[in-house]
């Protein structure tokens, strides 16, 4: 099957290969998690690594503020743009919201990049330019606009920090994507460690452990996965029943030795 490889050799292996092709995947997390930092990463590995070029859609922040936090990571967006790989695209939503909105906007940069990936950030701003339970509507109608184009989104969602905050299916988005990467922050042993998870990926096999992650000065970097712990993702971590008791017969079994 065809593939969309991230770049990011340990988040490929989880996926089994990468993203499916021409799938929406869904990066989502509380503010500072990374969730940026991985859409460019994965932009920036399409065009310079697997020759895909890409379109970073942001109603966010300004062209200098991405220009300057990707070069923080030794990406140079502006080469990139030059050599056709890659385009940034700074709007508002209601532009994009307007009848044939989509093609007005995009559509000659589509034809001109033929681009491959498209990073959408956020479907939160979008929602403030929507009636009140439209979100659902309009973004499906732009995942499918660029699908039927032959490209491959990516869109992040917001989510705030807490035990219900990555039930994206309350707020009705998950049955818009294939496949659902979550973000979060955990406190382990008196420190903050960042987690991120596989939720869902339809038509492949994927993993399904929490993973460790780390925002190094060279992108996103996945770590080991979490073990001897449980109830990482609801945000109450504690050691598992099987670690505490192994733990103590180790304890035991030590000072019953020394008496000897």
């Amino acid at each position: 099957m065809a593939r969309n490889k991230t770049g990011i050799a340990e988040l490929d292996e989880m996926l089994r290969g990468g993203f499916m092709d021409k799938d929406a995947v869904m990066i989502a997390g509380s503010a500072g998690t990374g969730k940026t930092t991985l859409g460019l990463e994965y932009l920036v590995n399409g065009a310079t690594q697997f020759g895909e070029p890409g379109i970073y859609l942001t109603f966010e922040q300004l062209p200098d503020q991405i220009y300057r936090d990707a070069e923080n990571f030794g990406w140079n967006l502006r080469n990139l743009e030059a050599e056709e790989k890659l385009r940034v695209v700074c709007t508002s939503p209601d532009l994009l919201l307007e009848p044939d909105g989509e093609e007005q906007l995009l559509g000659d940069t589509i034809k001109e990049l033929r681009p491959r990936r498209m990073v959408i950030d956020s479907l939160n701003h979008l929602e403030m330019y929507v009636p009140h339970g439209d979100i659902r509507k309009e973004s499906y109608r732009i995942l499918m606009y660029l699908k039927t184009r032959g490209i491959s989104p990516l869109v992040i969602w917001e989510a705030q920090q807490g035990l219900d905050s990555y039930a994206v299916t309350q707020a009705g988005m998950s049955f818009l994507v294939d496949c659902m990467l979550i973000l979060k922050f955990v406190e382990i042993d008196s420190s903050m460690k960042k987690a991120l998870v596989i939720m869902k990926m339809r038509g492949s096999d994927h993993d399904k452990r929490l993973r460790e992650y780390e925002i190094t000065a060279h992108g996103l970097r996945v770590r080991a996965p979490f073990s001897g712990y449980e109830g990482i993702i609801t945000g109450s971590p504690h050691r598992s029943l099987t670690e505490e008791v192994a733990g103590a017969w180790d304890t035991a079994f030590t000072k019953t030795k020394h008496k000897q």
